[in-house]
């Protein structure tokens, strides 16, 4: 399993990549999508719409279940993965790549030192 060492995670397996500009990628980690199996829709918030760590702004479905999506920084939704609404499987496919979700206009980059590393969400992770 991939657990790339340049993004943070959250307890509830979303990734964080920040840009030079900023702003936050968001997606699931390759953790969460292989654990919800063949993904079938995403929720994703409206841009601009503001959003507090912690916070659900969307939904993942898969044929097994119905899954809430949290926000780990605050800040204001500036970009949507709008590829997600035809092709939802890209979260399957290349869930730190072409499968992200949203991008967030950080309110306090701060926030990403509560954030875990790859190695502590690897522990996190690990089975029994």
């Amino acid at each position: 399993m991939d657990f790339p060492k340049d993004l943070k995670y959250s307890k509830e397996h979303e990734w964080v990549r920040l840009g030079d500009d900023g702003v936050a990628v968001i997606g699931i980690t390759a953790f969460a999508q292989d654990e919800l199996g063949d993904i079938v829709f995403v929720e994703t918030p409206k841009v601009g719409q503001n959003l507090k760590a912690g916070q659900t702004f969307g939904v993942a479905e898969s044929v097994k279940t119905v899954s809430d999506l949290y926000s780990p920084v605050s800040g204001e939704v500036v970009e949507v993965n709008t590829n997600l609404l035809d092709s939802p499987e890209l979260v399957n496919e290349s869930p730190f790549g072409d499968g992200w979700m949203i991008k967030i206009k950080m309110d306090d980059p701060a926030e990403l030192g509560s954030l875990l590393s790859s190695q502590d969400y690897q522990k996190l992770t690990q089975k029994g």
